[in-house]
């Protein structure tokens, strides 16, 4: 079954809109791991996600095992009734996992050792840079992994992105979420335009980072994107309010600003 099947077969269940979606369960792991035992356990907090209306689920398994562990992409991919979105940096071994696993969907990311989470989009501005990740990228698509490259809104990195083969870029937005006023405002637009390039030039457009209930709405309501990456917000939504509650509000704040 490819990644398009699973995504018709989550629109015939209602679960799948214009706009899905994707939870990320990073966080619940961070908890965990803070303690090194085994709760709270990621994949059963990925169980109630699902049942509160998420139509993907997001991990990011980074070099160092901060958080997400092997085992845990091993049950999820066991597990998940919905599509896995399987975040990575373009390191071999990290690949060759990758590979073995066959999620749905993978998205190649940047990574470093000292930051707190992820800062930027890829740099794809020389052939040193560009290299490994289309190499990576061939390797997952000629796996039948849906593969998007995480990104700044620019148009040379996204003809970049289409260059190297990707089939889909998640526009970083971390800036937007960080400015205030005017200044967001001119992030919006240059999250709308880069969304409405990227899709000329052929390529599906995800979005995420630092986006909230607070801030997604107008994200959301930008029509050429057709997936949000949502982790930190709804995790901790999650501690006060249940992990199927805390998706079902977000789920309908995304609805709301497509209807808008």
């Amino acid at each position: 079954m490819t990644y398009s099947d699973d995504i018709s077969i989550l629109r015939r269940q209602g679960r799948c809109t214009d706009m899905r979606l994707y939870v990320n369960i990073d966080h619940v792991a961070t908890v965990r791991q803070a303690r090194m035992t085994d709760e709270p356990d990621p994949v059963r907090a990925a169980v109630l996600a699902e049942l509160g209306g998420a139509d993907g689920l997001t991990v990011h398994l980074r070099e160092d095992r901060r958080h997400i562990q092997d085992r845990d992409v091993d049950l999820l991919m066991d597990t998940a009734r919905t599509p896995i979105n399987l975040e990575l940096t373009a390191a071999e071994e990290m690949v060759a996992l990758a590979c073995a696993w066959c999620p749905r969907q993978a998205t190649l990311v940047p990574e470093k050792r000292e930051e707190i989470t992820t800062e930027g989009g890829l740099a794809l501005d020389t052939e040193t840079q560009r290299r490994p990740v289309g190499d990576a990228t061939r390797r997952l698509q000629d796996g039948g992994v849906h593969t998007s490259l995480f990104i700044d809104p620019d148009q040379d990195t996204i003809r970049i992105s289409a260059d190297l083969g990707a089939a889909a870029v998640e526009l970083h937005t971390g800036e937007y979420a960080n400015t205030e006023g005017a200044e967001r405002a001119a992030q919006l637009t240059r999250l709308s335009d880069a969304a409405a390039f990227a899709r000329s030039v052929g390529l599906a457009v995800h979005a995420g980072h630092g986006l909230t209930y607070e801030n997604v709405a107008p994200v959301a309501a930008i029509d050429e994107l057709e997936e949000l990456n949502i982790g930190h917000s709804i995790i901790s939504r999650a501690v006060l309010v249940g992990m199927e509650r805390a998706v079902r509000e977000m789920s309908e704040i995304l609805r709301r600003a497509r209807r808008s």
